[in-house]
């Protein structure tokens, strides 16, 4: 529990941060991205200004419509010969005439984009990876178009740097997750390290109270029954005090039994018999010691065994399975005692046993079926925590008039699935539930033939019995 606990910690530590961290390295990649680019748009608009300034315009000589323009920009004054050689990173110029024909570039290529006018520069895709970043304005003369200037900005001084930006960021992230993971477990073992060595001390003084508790109670029964059994005993009244003090200790006493069994094993101290164990002699002996009490609530108890063919453990009989037979024991009287005093008189409650398999491994499924009240959806993921018992109130409203319970009482302490559902887990089990109400419950225990190695030893504490793979 406590381990779990402490991953919990540490996993919400780390994923927080983690978060954190991946926030401000996305807006710092961001900021950084628009930077490089704003620099970049800076710097196309700055030429575009210069160029615009050092263009050399003459009055046209030809004959031209009144459409047209009377200037032209003279190219060999105002730009040169293009250069043969330049470097990767040089800012490429284009002109276009006033109907958009390209007049002169820089580029060794003419390029197949259309003219786009704006204020702010574009990304353009020339080729797979090959991308532009252009600005294209219109340069005008006294209210006359002179042409088209486009300016061209490789786009691997944005994305090289970017690209480098991001694996950095993406590193650091890494390794600081890393760190704040590991500091994270570190600081919340220090952090439930005291809250462990209270719940042991806890767990301890549990088992130690419950372990000196026995020994009254069970003396206290003992005189009650002695005086119960006296012949000179002729009041009504006493007997029927004294009848009232044995049943409450004797309820006392199963309180306290279930109590050290729940201490001792979240102490680790409980010593399991694994052997191989009859799980249909378990059940034949569970519902036979559970039939009197059925009889007597008008309850219908049945048992079947269902045989599958299934491919059994060498050796071993097809219900065997390998467990403590006293613990079986107790696991199936508590799901079947439970389902007797839940059902109302005339209701049936089955118990049946199949084998199966799954991923070839063979498992047994025991299923306890009664027709009782049901369990409300809401209760259903808490039935198996301890001391937690529904609505009594809402329990018995839910039982018809003309179907009353036999014993006009439900007494339970809200332990007794708790250390079912322990049993089933120190055998590698699983239970779960499922009710309707007015209808009934169905618990099923699912268990493992055999475990993935062989118990050799009699008796294995639970935890190496975990650590089996």
């Amino acid at each position: 529990m406590f381990q779990k606990t402490r991953r919990r910690l540490a996993l919400w530590y780390t994923g927080v941060t983690a978060i954190l961290l991946l926030v401000f390295a996305s807006g710092f990649y961001l900021y950084v991205r628009g930077t490089l680019i704003e620099r970049v748009d800076d710097t196309l608009s700055h030429v575009v200004e210069v160029v615009q300034r050092s263009l050399v315009v003459e009055a046209s000589n030809a004959d031209f419509s009144p459409l047209d323009s009377p200037f032209i920009v003279n190219l060999e004054a105002s730009f040169g010969d293009p250069p043969d050689a330049v470097d990767d990173d040089r800012i490429d110029l284009e002109w276009f005439n006033s109907d958009g024909d390209l007049l002169w570039s820089t580029l060794s290529e003419t390029l197949e984009v259309p003219i786009r006018l704006g204020y702010r520069g574009e990304t353009v895709e020339i080729a797979d990876d090959y991308l532009l970043r252009q600005l294209t304005q219109r340069v005008m003369l006294n209210g006359n178009v002179l042409g088209y200037l486009r300016v061209s900005h490789p786009w691997f001084e944005v994305t090289k740097p970017a690209r480098q930006l991001f694996i950095d960021l993406s590193l650091g992230t890494s390794l600081l997750v890393g760190l704040v993971a590991m500091t994270g477990w570190f600081l919340s073992g220090l952090a439930i390290e005291p809250i462990q060595d209270s719940y042991q001390h806890l767990k301890q003084f549990t088992a130690d109270a419950s372990h000196e508790l026995r020994n009254p109670i069970a003396l206290i029964q003992t005189n009650v029954q002695v005086a119960l059994a006296d012949p000179e005993l002729e009041i009504p009244e006493q007997r029927q005090q004294l009848e009232v003090i044995e049943r409450l200790t004797q309820r006392l006493g199963r309180l306290v039994d279930d109590l050290l069994f729940l201490a001792r094993q979240d102490s680790g101290m409980l010593q399991i018999d694994y052997q191989p164990c009859p799980l249909d002699a378990v059940l034949m002996e569970v519902v036979e010691d559970q039939r009197a009490l059925a009889t007597s609530k008008g309850v219908h108890l049945h048992l079947h065994l269902e045989e599958t063919g299934a491919e059994t453990v060498p050796g071993e009989e097809s219900f065997s399975v390998i467990g403590d037979y006293d613990q079986l024991v107790r696991l199936f009287t508590n799901l079947v005692s439970n389902g007797i005093q839940y059902t109302p008189a005339e209701g049936r409650v089955r118990v049946t046993l199949k084998q199966f398999l799954r991923q070839g491994i063979p498992y047994l499924k025991a299923m306890v079926e009664d027709e009782g009240l049901g369990i409300p959806a809401e209760a259903i993921p808490h039935v198996f925590d301890r001391f937690y018992r529904a609505d009594p109130a809402r329990q018995r409203s839910l039982i018809p008039a003309q179907q009353p319970v036999s014993s006009g009482k439900v007494m339970g302490t809200g332990l007794g699935l708790a250390i079912a559902q322990g049993i089933c887990h120190n055998h590698q089990g699983q239970m779960s539930v499922s009710s309707k109400l007015q209808q009934g419950t169905l618990f099923t225990v699912t268990l493992p033939q055999q475990f993935p190695k062989k118990i050799e030893a009699k008796s294995l504490p639970l935890e190496e019995i975990n650590q089996l793979p």
